[in-house]
């Protein structure tokens, strides 16, 4: 019997199993990881430091001026945060996939990762977010 968190909706009841190739996710996890390593940490200081000074003010008596630095920068800010997180979250997607290849490639034809299975690879994978400071 599926337990019930593995279970589709009624409205899928009639689609079926999905199969899920365990090599395919294997090479894509390290695709993942060496795409990450290569082509994205390399640059992401740079990014950050041309993000990471805020605007000036502007002129006080020019309000709409001031809105939209004051916007620019919680924008920028955001990006920012963004720009660091898809690092980290990538890497953890890589991970996760690389842990359910693992452990799911020596299985049979009939065995089969879980919903929980996959939840608890992707918080095993996930680190603790580093604390950044005002400006990222």
């Amino acid at each position: 019997m599926i337990p019930e968190e593995d279970r589709a909706p009624a409205w899928l009841s009639d689609y079926g199993a999905i199969e899920a190739d365990i090599s395919a996710m294997e090479d894509f996890a390290k695709a993942l990881t060496s795409e990450v390593a290569d082509g994205y940490d390399p640059h992401v200081t740079q990014v950050a430091q041309v993000m990471k000074d805020d605007l000036p003010t502007g002129f006080p008596r020019f309000v709409e001026m001031g809105h939209f630095l004051s916007r620019h920068n919680e924008v920028k800010n955001e990006t920012l945060a963004n720009t660091y997180n898809f690092g980290i979250g990538t890497s953890n997607a890589a991970a996760a996939a690389a842990k359910i290849s693992d452990d799911y490639k020596a299985s049979d034809a009939f065995a089969y990762a879980t919903v929980n299975d996959v939840k608890d690879a992707f918080a095993e994978s996930a680190p603790v977010p580093a604390e950044r400071g005002e400006n990222g």
